[in-house]
């Protein structure tokens, strides 16, 4: 199996990397090949015994889609985005990487597929972001798109494009909805969501860390084990059963950001509480006030997604995965 990332330089890229090294195959089969794209070159694996190709390259330039879908490969996970802060601040950047960069992707796979019938599993990585307010909590499966935002807009496009191509038989795909993936590690990125991980990750390790947002803000979380492991199940199962509709939300747990500081105090106790400092920020205000509170992830639960129960659960698995099971 021959098996592509873009994207593969970013956290849940490198992560979504180790983890199909680490298990030698996808869906029980041998991978023999990898793709690994992104706009800074991404490491090489250790430990993969196949051939590995890892390039810097920019999903959204010309000839990029061409050049990834010439090597024919069986898997397409496209994990290339620019995120929501960043998008909203810069409108044709947002467009171009989001949108241009996706399409430029679909439209290759259907040249190669009008050529000699190449037709890939593409999975695709979207977001909650894609339904926005007034909406239900939680939200069903069916709920109408009304993002609110430059980055759920690009996203909601994407998913319909995904689908369209799905349904015209040029690639088999699945769009991921994920939610706000905490704990992040790492330094902080311009999503605007990205202060939920950080108002845990960095007094986990003594660090002051920055709230912006009021602590009865709701909303819905997975750890990055998780995303992993939604994406690789994506990857793998009969999509048969989800008809013209391939956009999937992930299951999660919903939280406020009180709820997450309690989480908290419960594992490293009131000293890293006390390290969380108050400074709104409106502008991460208004965009936060529009995003999904929780999902009913029906369709998916139905089908074998999993996530974590507890906030507890996913500090636990941060403190697993990243501090090696224990604090500083």
């Amino acid at each position: 199996m021959h098996v592509a990332i873009i994207g593969a330089a970013g956290m849940i890229g490198r992560k979504l990397t180790a983890r199909l090294v680490a298990d030698n195959g996808l869906g029980g089969q041998e991978i023999t090949r990898l793709t690994l794209i992104d706009v800074i070159e991404p490491s090489l694996p250790k430990g993969f015994s196949g051939k590995v190709k890892a390039r810097a390259r920019d999903l959204s330039a010309p000839e990029t889609a061409e050049k990834i879908v010439a090597r024919r490969p069986d898997v397409i996970f496209h994990l290339a985005a620019i995120v929501s802060g960043e998008a909203e601040l810069d409108f044709d950047k947002g467009y171009r990487i989001n949108l241009d960069g996706t399409r430029q992707l679909f439209e290759a796979i259907r040249a190669a597929h009008a050529k000699d019938g190449y037709k890939p599993r593409v999975v695709f990585t979207s977001s909650c972001a894609v339904f926005g307010s007034p909406f239900p909590t939680p939200i069903p499966d069916d709920f109408h798109l009304t993002p609110l935002t430059s980055y759920g807009t690009q996203k909601a496009i994407s998913e319909l494009l995904l689908a369209d191509y799905t349904r015209r038989g040029i690639f088999d795909g699945i769009s991921i909805r994920l939610p706000t993936i905490c704990i992040r590690p790492g330094k902080p990125n311009r999503a605007a969501s990205g202060f939920f991980s950080g108002i845990l990750r960095e007094p986990l390790i003594g660090m002051e860390a920055v709230l912006p947002v009021p602590e009865d803000v709701r909303h819905w979380h997975a750890s990055p084990r998780s995303a992993v492991g939604f994406l690789i199940h994506g990857a793998t199962i009969d999509l048969a059963p989800l008809g013209a509709d391939r956009n999937l939300s992930m299951p999660g747990v919903s939280a406020t950001v009180g709820e997450q500081i309690e989480a908290l105090r419960r594992i490293a106790g009131d000293k890293a509480v006390k390290l969380i400092r108050r400074e709104p920020d409106e502008l991460v205000m208004r965009i936060v006030s529009g995003w999904a509170q929780g999902f009913t992830a029906t369709r998916a639960r139905e089908l074998g997604f999993v996530a974590e129960s507890s906030f507890d659960e996913i500090i636990r698995v941060h403190i697993d995965d990243e501090l090696e099971g224990r604090l500083p």
